[in-house]
């Protein structure tokens, strides 16, 4: 045999055996189908501790397009690789999960595995409900089995060669995907513990609040260090976070379960949906929540308490003087802002002081210009903070000006630079994404109820 024959055979030997191992870690066996399990089958504590769960891990949200129906699907979630939409978690047989056995679905919790074996985007965060206990998946899949089922196809991902392959998908659970990460800390509390099992687990809090890689996994070396979700910034909950006045268990309880603090403001955008969620699950879990987030967060160093004690000081005795370098901005701010923000009422019956807002002290000024750009929706059936959109009544040159007014006369740190940049691409997003939940919703919707051209 020739020397070039053995290269040759060698290198074919090779790639068999890379295309076998890719084989091996790839494929996944399918589960069997069942016939859908009948509602009075699952005992109602179970699924009303399973009610409790879904909200705990904000799943409504993402598998319900606006004005859609429940757990539907067809929500678009995008990804700096492309657009990703939410698949249809109800027991309809055909386009759901109705033929889901409870196995299939703690399959799809743990190891991010359809039924059918395909392996699932990561923007299901099965990295985090790997962490979910067999009782709690099983109250999830009684909960979700009983609701009301609805025929809705999932919608084609946008996503480019390779990445719409999923075998693409395998090879990053074998980089990133750590089963059974989470291990109770017997040095702490049983509150502490249940909070960082929902944290690490349900409630996936990492998922939006630490930075991601190249790849788009979480960074375990900036745990919490702040992140991007559809163009907010989701806020660093740790030392680095850039609330005016530092936050403790009590301030983090009380804006987890109500939505707003007096000393903090209002939750927006993607944390409104959380927070809405949280006002429906036991006061202990969020209190438990809160006592572990609160560690994280680290008891603040004496200079930083100072400043938090004077900022407070400052917004309990009169509003900040206001800035006189930008008249323009002075005026907008006086006609559209300052009736609520200086009415001397807190929330949900006025507007916060604006000297405590982390959307104007942050480093990032997207969350202040999509604010005032859509406003913040009250919560239905509640008394709940409200402050309409302006991107109907204000040019992006009016929301420049505003933007820095506000930054100038409340925040205490630099002018941000690029606001022209930040308020054209918040309203070039903002429009994009009401365009496609619009088509998503009437993908998924009954034709009778579709909008009409």
């Amino acid at each position: 045999m020739t020397r070039s024959a053995i290269i040759g055979g060698i290198i074919a030997a090779l790639a068999i055996g890379g295309a076998g191992a890719v084989v091996a870690v790839a494929w996944r066996p399918a589960i069997a189908a069942i016939d859908p399990p009948a509602p009075q089958s699952f005992p109602p504590d179970l699924i009303k501790r399973g009610r409790e769960l879904a909200a705990i891990g904000n799943c409504n949200d993402c598998h319900t397009v606006r004005g859609g129906r429940n757990f539907a699907g067809g929500l678009p979630v995008p990804t700096p690789f492309g657009t990703i939409y939410s698949s249809n978690i109800t027991p309809d047989a055909e386009t759901g999960i109705g033929r889901w056995s409870e196995a299939a679905f703690v399959r799809a919790m743990r190891s991010g595995v359809d039924r059918e074996g395909r392996h699932l985007y990561p923007t299901f965060p099965y990295d985090h409900f790997t962490n979910v206990s067999d009782e709690d998946d099983r109250a999830l899949y009684a909960y979700l089995m009983t609701r009301d089922a609805v025929h809705a196809a999932a919608r084609e991902n946008q996503l480019s060669f390779p990445l719409n392959q999923r075998v693409v998908v395998a090879g990053w659970k074998l980089l990133f995907l750590h089963r059974g990460t989470y291990q109770p800390d017997n040095t702490k509390s049983a509150e502490w513990n249940r909070g960082a099992y929902l944290v690490e687990g349900l409630a996936h809090c990492g998922a939006c609040h630490t930075p991601r890689n190249a790849l788009g996994a979480e960074r375990a070396s900036a745990s919490f260090a702040g992140g991007d979700v559809d163009n907010w910034h989701a806020y660093a909950l740790n030392a680095q976070s850039p609330s005016p006045v530092p936050w403790d268990a009590a301030a983090l309880y009380a804006y987890l379960h109500r939505g707003w603090h007096p000393d903090h403001g209002t939750a927006r955008g993607p944390m409104a949906e959380v927070v809405s969620n949280l006002s429906q699950v036991p006061p202990s879990d969020v209190r438990a929540i809160a006592i572990y987030m609160a560690d994280v967060f680290g008891p603040p160093p004496p200079d930083r308490k100072r400043e938090g004690e004077a900022v407070l000081a400052q917004a309990k005795s009169a509003s900040p003087a206001a800035a006189q370098a930008d008249p323009q901005g002075a005026a907008i701010y006086a006609a559209a802002c300052a009736t609520c923000h200086e009415s001397g009422r807190p929330p949900p019956y006025g507007g916060i002081n604006l000297g405590l807002s982390s959307a104007i002290s942050g480093p990032d000024p997207r969350n202040l210009a999509n604010i005032v750009l859509s406003g913040v929706r009250p919560v239905e059936g509640e008394r709940s903070p409200i402050m309409p959109g302006f991107a109907g009544s204000m040019s992006d040159a009016q929301i420049v000006m505003l933007l820095n007014y506000l930054r100038s006369r409340f925040g205490r740190q630099p002018a941000w630079t690029d606001l022209e940049k930040t308020v054209e691409d918040a309203r070039r997003t903002q429009t994009a994404l009401l365009q496609t939940s619009a088509g998503a919703r009437n993908a998924s919707a009954d034709p009778a109820q579709r909008d009409k051209p």
